[in-house]
């Protein structure tokens, strides 16, 4: 197994495309499983087509699903943060992808996004696992 945790910034778009980092993860390897995992309670992974407007569109859908008031319980943070709390619940934390001869094997347009709806907490952490074949 290889692992890897990279950094993500998220404080320019609430949805950012982390496909070509995990590409390079893998790159040269053979045939395998990637594990990808959010390290964070309040952000998820999703595979989506990216950069066609579909980033703004499932911003737009998690935030009528998940609005940003004083309706929660959990109540730190800022405003309505505890609808970021609720968030890995659609959008889940963890994919597991296929590699075959060191490529992830993805749809056409299957892009990996980290989905972080937290302007609190901008920094964020993914961690690569290849369990290689």
């Amino acid at each position: 197994m290889r692992s890897r945790e990279v950094p993500v910034d998220t404080s320019r778009s609430r949805v950012v495309d982390i496909t070509e980092r995990l590409e390079a993860f893998v790159a040269g390897g053979g045939d395998g499983l990637l594990n990808v995992l959010a390290l964070h309670a309040t952000a998820g992974l999703a595979l989506m087509e990216s950069g066609s407007g579909s980033e703004a569109d499932l911003v737009a859908a998690l935030e009528r699903l998940l609005p940003r008031d004083d309706r929660y319980a959990h109540r730190h943070g800022s405003p309505g943060h505890g609808a970021d709390h609720l968030l890995p619940v659609l959008v889940g934390p963890a994919l597991t992808l296929p590699v075959v001869a060191g490529e992830l094997v993805l749809g056409t347009w299957q892009r990996v996004v980290l989905v972080d709806l937290n302007a609190d907490n901008p920094a964020r952490r993914v961690r690569l696992d290849l369990l290689a074949g």
